[in-house]
């Protein structure tokens, strides 16, 4: 068992690092194809915006290694708690750390009813728990273990790098192609268009179809990327759990009350929404049928763990 997640580990760091170079690659060619676009009608005029969007993106990239879980706890308005405030939920997440083989994480408080929960940081040794109030209030201790369990094994496996680096350079990405959509929008298509028409040749209304295709696929290529993080890491997780509780139940079972929870968490957004345990939108059951979420079916995922053997008591 050992072994299985210690490959799973390095599987991991590879994704994480194939996950970085890709986004450089598919922002720099995005920066390039607008700005030759936009600011001129030779093909060279886009060489210097795209280096420079390969050294934003490195700065990106470097600031979400280091701050993006910061980020997405303040996205969150998760407040940061100590033994003291709450000394059940702060034992619960030190017996499973220490089953776990795992340095004991900071625990967050999100101020909203909704069920939920998600783990953040670079690595177990800078890692972060985050409930919701709801979550906290309204699950018995053998059910908060199973989710606890659930996001110390994304700790665990090194998933919360991915899904980090995944909410920063996801949402910048979108954020390029909106702007480049608005500029069109706003009649700067048809100016460059004019421009072309006096001077520019067949490659340049290449470039141009590329800007446009590419302005109407990124956010689309940055969902898939989304979906590519979240449904084995999930299964995988909830796999996980069972290891350091030894009852399936406990995670089933909250699962079942949070896919009966019909809150939707303010919160939450859409680059952040592959963080949560389950998906924070509603009703998130029924678009877990679809090839585009983020989440898989919790139906399928209860019954796998039920299907589990050796369902012991819980600790």
């Amino acid at each position: 068992m050992a072994t299985t997640f210690n490959t799973l580990i390095a599987a991991n760091r590879r994704k994480s690092t194939w996950l970085v170079i890709g986004f450089l690659v598919l922002f720099m060619i995005t920066v390039y194809a607008f700005a030759v676009f936009l600011i001129g009608d030779d093909p060279r005029s886009g060489i210097g915006p795209a280096i420079l969007a390969l050294l934003v993106g490195g700065l990106v990239a470097l600031l979400s290694y280091y701050k993006g879980g910061n980020l997405v706890l303040a996205m969150s308005r998760a407040k940061e708690i100590k033994k003291e405030n709450d000394p059940q939920l702060w034992n619960v997440v030190e017996e499973l750390s220490i089953a776990g083989g795992l340095p004991m994480p900071r625990i967050y408080l999100i101020d909203d009813t909704a069920l939920n929960a998600f783990a953040t940081g670079r690595d177990p040794q800078h890692a972060a728990v985050a409930i919701t109030k709801g979550l906290r209030s309204q699950l018995e201790r053998a059910e908060l273990q199973g989710v606890l369990a659930h996001e110390l094994s994304h700790v665990r496996n090194y998933d919360i790098r991915y899904s980090m680096l995944l909410a920063v350079m996801v949402g910048l990405l979108v954020l390029l192609a909106d702007v480049f959509r608005r500029w069109l929008w706003w009649g700067g298509g048809r100016r460059r268009s004019r421009r072309s028409g006096e001077g520019g040749g067949g490659g340049m209304a290449i470039i141009a179809v590329v800007a446009i295709v590419l302005s109407i696929i990124a956010p689309l290529l940055a969902k898939l990327i989304q979906l590519a993080a979240s449904r084995e890491r999930e299964y995988l997780a909830d796999a996980s759990a069972v290891e350091l509780t030894r009852y399936p139940e406990g995670l089933a079972s909250a699962l079942e009350k949070l896919g009966k929870d019909k809150e939707v968490l303010e919160v939450a957004n859409r680059a952040t929404e592959h963080l949560y345990i389950v998906s924070p939108f509603k009703p998130f059951e029924a678009r877990a049928k679809g090839m585009l979420s983020t989440h898989p079916p919790l139906a399928d995922r209860i019954h796998r763990l039920r299907a589990l053997e050796g369902s012991g008591p819980p600790r």
